[in-house]
């Protein structure tokens, strides 16, 4: 039986009566986590029938277990900067879950990064990995240091202070970071070379995300933007469709976004609206990727610059949302929470009739629901966004093998990985009833995959 909850002011369906129990329970261990809460409100939401049919989750306390990370770690990072200044920031490292594999998620560098942020990233991606295949666990880390504006100086000194306490916790058979938000190949340099420093060992698994002439893997880069944009192509084929001719939006312009417009631009779309945290960038004509490359990777500039270089038409736009630019697909890949239900309204408005999400749980609940609403097709991240964990996945077995791909191979490798997590949420959707729901697919599929190792191993 489903119960009603008030949210906002507004009533909307609740959890299945167990599923309510745990989930209330999680909001009384977790004061304060609202991103965490958020995340495990969207799961359980999507278990009710495999409650009933498989009652074992519910009476061995899987999924009470699921809600609880193994292990949580919080630590100082006392570090000095160009000034001579001592600077202190905090470090997480959430590992949450290890029934399929060592723990593997990437390292977010933010301000706004705090336990319940680095909670509800890790709790998202244990389902994410469980969904490539491969045999990974689910965590995630961080800091609440700002890369933006600091020296190499500074943000090497930053990442060997960080190091010098993570190294204890981390390792190939144990738990493998990566980057996120804030860290790219120059703070994966950094984090590797302390680790090895301190450890005196060339251990290539213990990250992923490195550079190619020392254990990296051909496409890491890319994974996640083409990870998201294969798994649409793989949602226009169900409706005998391409991206040919499909005008596209994308929030952002990291990483993610970055190559995702890639791969667009590749498959026939074009991309006629990115952003970044002060605005965005409006060109009709498509995107000149050349350009924008150059100025955020090479430059680490702003979409300002890019707008001002590239000169008419394109129109650079502050104080409004990028999703009130018309389009057929929108790619939220930006950061959490990022698209309300207000924009999901405008581009429904605006005939969008696909939303991937490129970044972790950018959309609202209140977003996500509009789509289901008005019949627009919804990829929820720990499906879309798989591609990058998967490709760090891959980067794990180049390593433990001495061996190093073409990007040709690793992009294939990719691409299949992509098209099966796509396949097996439309296979899994239709299962329990719901079918074509790819939140309701993804979030069983990943689900019990994890919950049927828990139930082998044991309780642990």
């Amino acid at each position: 039986m489903r119960r009603w909850r008030t949210t906002r002011g507004a009533d909307v369906p609740g959890l299945d009566e167990k599923l309510e129990t745990i989930y209330d329970e999680v909001l009384r261990r977790n004061p304060g986590e609202t991103e965490f809460h958020q995340a495990v409100h969207e799961v359980l939401d999507s278990l009710g029938p495999v409650v009933a049919k498989h009652p074992e989750y519910a009476d061995r306390a899987v999924i009470r277990r699921l809600c609880e990370p193994e292990r949580q770690i919080i630590f100082r990072i006392p570090w000095v900067d160009d000034r001579g200044a001592v600077q202190i920031n905090r470090g997480f490292r959430v590992e949450f879950n290890s029934a399929l594999g060592p723990y593997k998620g990437g390292l977010r560098f933010h301000p706004s990064v705090y336990l319940g942020i680095v909670k509800f990233l890790g709790f998202e991606q244990i389902f994410k990995n469980a969904l490539t295949g491969l045999p990974i666990g689910g965590g995630k880390g961080g800091s609440d240091f700002d890369p933006k504006g600091r020296s190499d100086g500074e943000v090497m000194r930053f990442c060997q202070a960080l190091m010098t306490e993570l190294y204890r916790h981390i390792g190939e058979y144990t738990d493998v970071p990566a980057g996120d938000i804030g860290v790219g190949g120059r703070e994966i340099g950094y984090l590797f070379g302390q680790y090895k420093r301190i450890t005196n060992r060339y251990e290539s698994g213990v990250l992923t995300g490195k550079g190619l002439a020392w254990g990296g893997s051909q496409v890491r880069t890319e994974a996640t933007g083409y990870g998201t944009v294969f798994f649409v192509d793989e949602i226009l084929r169900t409706r005998r469709d391409s991206f040919d001719g499909k005008r596209v939006v994308v929030s952002g312009s990291g990483n993610v976004a970055l190559y995702a417009i890639e791969k667009i631009q590749q498959l026939g779309g074009t991309v006629v609206a990115c952003s970044d945290s002060s605005g965005y960038v409006h060109h009709e004509k498509g995107i000149d990727l050349g350009l924008l490359k150059e100025v955020k990777e090479i430059r680490r500039g702003r979409i300002s610059d890019y707008a001002q270089e590239c000169g008419d038409p394109a129109r650079y736009v502050t104080g409004e949302s990028v999703w009130g630019v018309p389009c057929d697909i929108a790619l939220p890949s930006a950061t959490q929470n990022e698209l309300n239900g207000a924009d999901a309204a405008v581009l429904i408005a605006n005939g969008c009739s696909v939303v991937a999400e490129g970044a972790n749980m950018p959309c609202t609940p209140e977003a996500v629901r509009a789509f289901g609403e008005a019949g627009v097709t919804f990829a929820p991240g720990k499906a879309a966004n798989a591609g990058g964990v998967a490709t760090s996945a891959l980067e794990m077995q180049q390593n433990a093998s001495r061996d190093s791909w073409s990007f040709e191979h690793t992009e294939q490798r990719l691409a299949s990985i992509m098209r099966g997590i796509h396949d097996r949420c439309l296979t899994t959707a239709d299962e329990y009833g719901s079918p074509g729901n790819y939140v309701t697919g993804a979030n069983i599929a990943g689900f019990t995959q994890v919950a049927d190792a828990m139930l082998a191993l044991g309780i642990i």
